[in-house]
């Protein structure tokens, strides 16, 4: 049974960071701009020279062993790198792993083939295009008392041509003594290989006489199949995952085929239960509500190559020429099976970090004899007309809210099984709380939005979520209050961290209340908490404390995953997310997925990673 703490199996559960000190004593007197061309003008001399002591003096100190004067921890400098820096997501703590980094990849053989930094330079200017990106003073901590200077960045790396942006959050050591706090840089283009967007698009038709011309659709049927080629990368599965990336590799020219199990894109959505929504606001997902349907539109607006009813039958690596032996049964318009054989040299698995529903082995599970059992993934919709029928959720986040609703809306009595506890937050909490101003009608570019989140350090993220779990649970007091004296208990995420720390350390274990909390308060959904399900029964279930459960139907969602599946996703030591979006340690093999949001900021470095295999970038130092 999970706790508050839980964490994906073999991951580190980092505490949040210490609250830096500041000598700020008045904010009205701080030249933001002046403080931002201070440090990115010392910064770039201090590059310049090779001078990795002056780099790191710029940040905040490594802590003693001593602690500051309240007992805490002092708080240290960090730089995050997504790409700039090397060909991998890092994340750089302390003066001394930033001076280690460097030294090491300017003086000696490059790490994993990391680019040398500083050959012909690594540059910033400071972003000055819209008054989101531009210095301003901020507080820093939503709680208040952390005055500082945040601003965006223009980054290059001159060793690859690579350009990138970032951002820059300072606060005042001493007395007009500015140290960086946190520094993050992300690569968006190789320089000569952007991605054809705007005035860089492809043209289309070509005018005048062209003999053996072929129009549109004969050129889409030749791409879509591959008549003239192999792809150089193959994604499996079509849903928000899949479908970025291949948008993202098609921008920079690569050849990519999407293979996807069901018969139409948007399938993996449209066949789930019919009260399935999306939770988070549409400004943070920028997507529709109509999800299926706009992913299938995606596919045919952006022309990419998308086979349905294909499945990969065999999968090889051929270490000689780098490149993957693979077999696709694909089943044609006609109704009759195609193998292909193709071989890409880049797989990118897209089919979601949980991958297949986990359906728990319980003991009595296939003589269960009412009216239905089944995975949550495979829930069609309660029946209409369920009065005086029973039915049992095994489960309490997202989907088991959903699912309960439904149930409760078609007359059904209904028993939610709670084993642990949940992380409830209400849809306007987390828009008006955790996401603040970033994500809503009006606010900044969702890309300078996904830019300033991914910004903060996973531990420096982990404080600010803890104060902003902290405002959220206020605002949300009574509700709280109520569910756990309806006996459904409540907690706060890893550390008091909350959703976020939720999402990124366990990928569940929270509710995004969206009604589902007033069915539990209001008696309408009744729960059993702290129990395990021992035993399936012909008309019910048998929980740890000797009880039963009446049921006619009964839902079950994933339990407690097996060990073995711990490699991916959850933090590793320095705070990345552990395999996705990166090297997965095996050569030509990815994996991609997240929410939407996730999809569509690390979508771009995982295609650029791509792109650097195969031109070689990667290898260049």
């Amino acid at each position: 049974m999970s706790s508050p703490e839980s964490v994906v199996p073999g991951s580190f559960n980092l505490p949040p960071a210490p609250w830096p000190r500041t000598a700020v004593t008045s904010a009205d007197a701080i030249d933001a701009g002046a403080v931002a061309e201070h440090i990115v003008s010392s910064l770039n001399d201090a590059l310049a020279k090779k001078d990795h002591a002056a780099v790191v003096a710029l940040f905040l100190p490594n802590p003693s062993n001593d602690d500051d004067d309240d007992g805490n921890s002092a708080a240290t400098g960090y730089w995050r790198d997504h790409l700039v820096l090397s060909w991998r997501l890092r994340t750089l703590k302390g003066p001394v792993k930033i001076r280690a980094f460097l030294d090491e990849n300017l003086l000696g053989p490059p790490l994993e083939r990391y680019l040398i930094v500083g050959r012909d330079g690594l540059k910033c200017e400071v972003n000055v295009s819209s008054a989101f990106r531009k210095p301003q003073v901020m507080d820093l901590r939503a709680a208040g008392g952390v005055t500082g200077v945040g601003f965006f960045v223009k980054v290059e790396n001159g060793a690859f041509g690579g350009l990138g942006r970032g951002v820059v959050r300072a606060v005042e050591e001493q007395e007009g003594m500015w140290k960086i706090w946190t520094l993050f840089t992300t690569l968006e283009s190789v320089k000569g290989m952007g991605e054809k967007t705007g005035p860089r698009r492809e043209l289309g038709v070509e005018h005048g006489a062209l003999e053996g011309r072929r129009n549109w659709t004969e050129r889409r049927r030749a791409e879509r199949e591959f008549e003239e080629g192999d792809p150089d990368g193959l994604i499996i599965g079509a849903g928000q995952a899949g479908l970025s990336v291949a948008a993202r590799l098609k921008m920079l020219s690569i050849p990519t085929l999407v293979i996807e199990k069901n018969k139409t894109v948007g399938d993996n959505w449209r066949k789930r239960y019919p009260q399935l929504v999306l939770h988070n606001p549409v400004w943070h997902d920028h997507l529709p509500n109509k999800l299926a349907d706009w992913l299938e539109s995606y596919v045919k607006a952006l022309d990419l190559n998308v086979w349905t009813e294909s499945e990969m039958t065999v999968c090889l690596w051929d270490k000689k020429h780098k490149r993957w032996i693979v077999k696709i049964r694909r089943i044609q318009a006609d109704g009759h099976a195609e193998t292909r054989m193709m071989y890409p040299a880049h797989l990118i698995i897209a089919t979601g970090h949980n991958g297949k529903p986990y359906m728990p082995s319980i003991p009595g599970i296939d003589s269960f004899q009412g009216g239905s059992l089944w995975h949550s993934a495979s829930f069609p919709g309660a029946r209409e007309n369920g009065r005086g029928k029973k039915a049992v959720v095994v489960g309490a986040c997202n989907s088991s809210m959903d699912i309960c609703q439904d149930y409760v809306e078609n007359g059904y009595e209904v028993t939610v099984v709670q084993r642990s506890s949940t992380l409830v937050i209400s849809s306007e909490s987390i828009q008006k709380v955790t996401l603040g101003t970033l994500y809503e009608e009006g606010g900044p570019p969702v890309e300078d939005s996904d830019i300033a989140v991914r910004g903060w350090p996973s531990e420096v993220l982990k404080s600010l979520q803890v104060d902003l779990t902290s405002i959220a649970e206020e605002r949300d007091k009574e509700t709280l209050d109520q569910l756990n004296k309806a006996g459904f208990k409540t907690d706060s995420g890893p550390s008091g961290g909350g959703i976020f720390a939720k999402y990124l350390q366990r990928g569940g274990g929270y509710h995004i209340d969206v009604g589902g909390a007033k069915l539990i308060i209001d008696g309408k959904v009744k729960v059993k908490h702290g129990q395990e399900v021992v035993e399936v029964l012909p008309r019910g279930l048998r929980l740890a404390d000797g009880s039963e459960l009446e049921a006619d139907e009964i839902t079950l969602l994933d339990q407690e995953l097996p060990d073995t599946v711990g490699s991916i996703w959850g933090w590793d030591q320095e705070g990345e997310t552990r395999t996705m979006w990166t090297s997965s340690g095996h050569p030509g093999l990815w994996f991609h997925g997240g929410n939407l949001a996730f999809c569509r900021y690390y979508s771009r470095l995982v295609a650029l990673q791509i792109l650097a295999k195969l031109t070689e970038l990667d290898e260049q130092a």
